[in-house]
């Protein structure tokens, strides 16, 4: 049996635990905390106004492929106070998702730039349709995140298994279609 690790990357409330969540077969072990009035002056909320916990440190699920590959999923935090961690989160990442939220495109520009600048980890995009509308075309979106033609870009319903499945799948497809970088010594 073969493990991997990802990340579920993105930017406050796009829908990361979600995803884990909706793909795990074990219970997600979660971080969430109940978000304080303080916090409400740092997250705005304004778009996803039933929101009352967020992740302060991160998400964690498994799922197994086909009985050779199990899939360790890693959800990072979506706020600036916690991007600290990221980098250990990150470590041994074999590829990531960065989940956006077509309503508030801004809030993963940070995640973008982070793998962006990190370029031996391979990420897609996932638009999260939230009310099941994206707003844009994927192409506005591409465009708008200045994201290069060669990185794939997915819909999907971070509620929906199968829906997050497929992101997940297609991920993997990226990542092994990519040539294969010499390791350094």
């Amino acid at each position: 049996m073969v493990s991997t690790k990802i990340v579920i990357a993105g930017g406050f409330g796009a829908g990361k635990t979600t995803l884990v969540g909706s793909v795990s077969e074990i219970p997600p072990v979660t971080t969430e905390a109940v978000m304080t009035e303080a916090s409400r002056e740092h997250d705005d909320t304004s778009a996803t106004p039933d929101k009352v916990t967020t992740t302060v440190a991160m998400d964690f699920g498994r799922l197994t492929l086909e009985q050779e590959l199990v899939m360790y999923m890693f959800g990072t935090p979506g706020q600036a106070r916690f991007w600290f961690m990221w980098d250990d989160i990150v470590r041994g990442a074999v590829g990531a998702v960065i989940v956006v939220d077509s309503r508030r495109l801004a809030d993963c520009f940070d995640a973008i730039d982070y793998f962006e600048k990190n370029q031996t980890i391979p990420y897609i995009v996932a638009l999260n349709r939230f009310d099941g509308e994206l707003g844009y075309t994927v192409e506005e979106i591409r465009e708008a995140l200045e994201i290069a033609p060669d990185i794939p870009i997915v819909d999907f319903d971070a509620r929906d298994r199968r829906s997050s499945g497929q992101v997940l799948r297609r991920l993997l497809e990226y990542t092994l279609s990519r040539p294969k970088t010499p390791q350094l010594v």
